[in-house]
């Protein structure tokens, strides 16, 4: 590919309109330094010197959409409570649209707390629940963002599953089939509870682990071979278009329609895995949406989801480096 093809597809990607659905969380990090155990219990003791919270789940993917220079709209559940203000709050500063995020009585917004001393994780605290939404909330939801996708007509919509309860069966079904019905490009991160339930979508992303618990699959080798017969499993019970299957440290798995290919992750200072699925997944979509190029798509993601593991905690790619990377790599 020639460098002025790579740029004038990055250059694009601030025309797009991406709305993400799902599953939204608020990641807070804690730090502190450990110089004793407590008496009352064999456990350190940490003294707290910082506080930070960042966008997590679908939040950080749509994030992830707005570091490329993307619009966003995010459409989501969190509690009326303080963590979903502070979320809430979090996300319209990052100039994520919050238009279509609802606010419930039944369930808090999902949270996690990170305890760190010396960059090393000490514990990790969730306060959640994972119940599927109440049929009262569920379909006010899938109004709400009906109606905003015939109005407004973006170019694509991820749909990010954590198994939070948000993307729950009958509002994947309503979504996708209205999104087939206008055209507009549907791309799924999936997780084990709703796996199968996402039919018809255009780009289908899990990760190996999770392919292997949603088929049900020992795939011991991850070979072409291996990776095409869980795509033909896959096809058959999605009829989705694209599989892109992330291979962690082996790299990414794309086929479509039969063009098939693993390509091999670059080396990288690994620092922090979290968050690196999301990156993928805002990265392909656009890539995707702009030039419906499957390989590219994949080499570029792929590139991505390397760049953020080089950081500590959960956080969005740079646009400037993800270019910089993907002229050195993928334009001789």
């Amino acid at each position: 590919m020639k460098k002025i093809e790579l740029q004038n597809i990055f250059d694009q990607m601030a025309g797009l309109h991406v709305v993400v659905v799902g599953d939204v969380m608020l990641d807070n990090y804690w730090w502190g330094s450990v110089d004793r155990i407590s008496p009352e219990a064999p456990v350190p003791v940490v003294a707290i010197t910082k506080r930070e919270s960042r966008l997590g789940g679908a939040a950080n993917v749509a994030l992830n959409c707005i570091s490329l220079g993307a619009k966003v709209t995010l459409a989501s559940v969190v509690g009326k409570d303080s963590d979903g203000d502070l979320l809430m709050s979090l996300a319209g500063k990052a100039g994520i649209d919050t238009s279509l995020m609802m606010k419930s009585a039944m369930r808090p917004t999902t949270t996690k707390v990170r305890i760190l001393s010396r960059n090393q994780q000490m514990l990790r605290v969730d306060e959640e629940v994972t119940d599927e939404l109440h049929t009262e909330e569920e379909h006010p939801f899938i109004d709400m963002v009906l109606k905003y996708l015939q109005k407004v007509k973006p170019h694509a919509l991820i749909f990010e599953d954590y198994n939070k309860g948000v993307l729950k069966e009958n509002v994947i079904r309503h979504i996708t089939a209205h999104c087939k019905e206008i055209g507009i490009v549907t791309v799924v991160d999936p997780k084990k509870r709703n796996f199968l339930s996402y039919k018809d979508v255009t780009i289908f992303k899990p990760n190996l682990k999770e392919v292997r618990e949603g088929l049900h699959m020992d795939m011991h080798r991850t070979d072409l071979h291996d990776l095409g017969e869980a795509h033909k499993a896959l096809h058959k019970a999605l009829n989705h278009r694209i599989t892109f299957i992330t291979l962690s440290e082996k790299g990414v798995y794309y086929n479509n329609e039969g063009e098939a290919a693993i390509l091999p992750s670059h080396i990288r200072n690994i620092a922090d895995v979290s968050g690196a699925g999301d990156t993928v997944v805002a990265t392909a979509t656009l890539v995707y949406a702009i030039s419906k190029n499957v390989k590219l798509m994949a080499e570029i993601s792929n590139i991505a989801g390397g760049l953020v593991c080089e950081e500590a905690g959960v956080v969005a790619i740079n646009k400037d480096n993800l270019l910089s990377e993907s002229m050195d790599l993928l334009c001789p």
